[in-house]
């Protein structure tokens, strides 16, 4: 069975119908090629079907975020094309496969799929682990559930998981204004901790609001110059920003950082007595769990710029290349 693309519309998606074997196909996000925005289509494609462990969800909505862009344009960690991107995923459970005990058919759900092998939720269906979902938050909608799951595992797994920020630590949070980063905001003072944030001034007021105790200017300031020491590092940026991140930790603090290639830094950290990681971040029901329950008390809130009818996907991966998104984007499908 093969994908056949149709004409890219503002329209809903067109129901189910099936291909000429029989089989139901679906609207999904698809690339045949790696390249830039323009290799995207809108087009029909099989229908997943649910395996052992697995449930098939009817997508209402799917985050996008910089790890899609990266895919869609080099063969990093998946095989190349032909292939459909996007891991978070907010929806209702159309059937349960074998074995499944935890969902049945209507209930609402929101999780990210495996990383990075599960892909797939830039779609009208997909399916998934059902322990990588967990009920969504009756509190917020679709649009909002979907824009959390990745960005907001990463900042669990990175501060809670893997640094075990306590109480009155402290802690410096890179690129503090995207996905991950105000998020990580969120969980870092909902754990007790002082809060700095690195974003360009404009932003600031948004941190502010979000609880950070203090902020830098990225364009403006060298976070190295101030005498502030930090027990947490949270780094989204990679590169010479991981390295010198080792120079404004106290003994016994920790870099995290979230981009692959960070030997250097390792290597550094060790010669300053510290520690520094990679992490990459994993689909986790109990974290996804302990998320919920902080938007079900409404201590995390996830910031949506821009949503985008999945016709017109494209657009998405456009502006979010440019880097300056604040927060989140979402495709909306249902």
């Amino acid at each position: 069975m093969t994908s056949t693309d149709i004409p890219a519309t503002n329209d809903s998606p067109v129901p189910e119908t099936p291909l000429a074997d029989g089989a139901p196909v679906m609207l999904a996000l698809h690339q045949t090629v790696l390249g830039g925005p323009e290799v995207l289509r809108l087009a029909e494609v099989p229908r997943p079907e649910p395996g052992i462990g697995e449930i098939l969800i009817a997508v209402h909505a799917a985050g996008f975020n910089p790890t899609d862009f990266m895919h869609r344009g080099q063969s990093l960690l998946l095989p190349p094309p032909p292939l459909t991107l996007g891991w978070d995923v907010s929806g209702t459970v159309v059937e349960a496969g074998h074995g499944v005990t935890l969902f049945k058919p209507g209930d609402e759900v929101f999780g990210m799929l495996p990383y990075p092998y599960g892909v797939g939720s830039h779609a009208e269906y997909v399916t998934g682990p059902a322990r990588a979902f967990v009920a969504k938050p009756a509190r917020i909608d679709h649009v909002q559930a979907a824009a959390m799951p990745l960005a907001a595992l990463t900042a669990w797994q990175a501060l809670v998981d893997t640094a075990d920020l306590r109480a009155g630590q402290r802690v410096l949070i890179h690129a503090a204004a995207g996905g991950v980063g105000h998020l990580a905001v969120q969980i870092a003072k909902e754990r007790g901790a002082h809060v700095t944030g690195t974003a360009s001034a404009p932003k600031h007021a948004f941190l502010r609001e979000l609880g950070a105790d203090a902020c830098i200017d990225h364009r403006t300031e060298d976070f190295t110059d101030s005498d502030e020491r930090y027990d947490v590092v949270l780094d989204a940026l990679g590169g010479e920003n991981a390295v010198r991140s080792v120079r404004v930790l106290r003994p016994g603090g920790i870099v995290v950082t979230l981009l692959p290639g960070a030997e250097r830094t390792r290597v550094v950290a060790e010669k300053a007595g510290v520690r520094a990681v990679h992490m990459a971040v994993e689909h986790d029901q109990a974290g996804m769990r302990a998320i919920a329950e902080l938007v079900e008390r409404g201590r995390l809130r996830v910031h949506v710029s821009d949503t985008f009818p999945l016709a017109e996907g494209a657009r998405a991966h456009e502006q979010g290349e440019t880097g300056r998104t604040l927060g989140k984007m979402v495709i909306t499908v249902r």
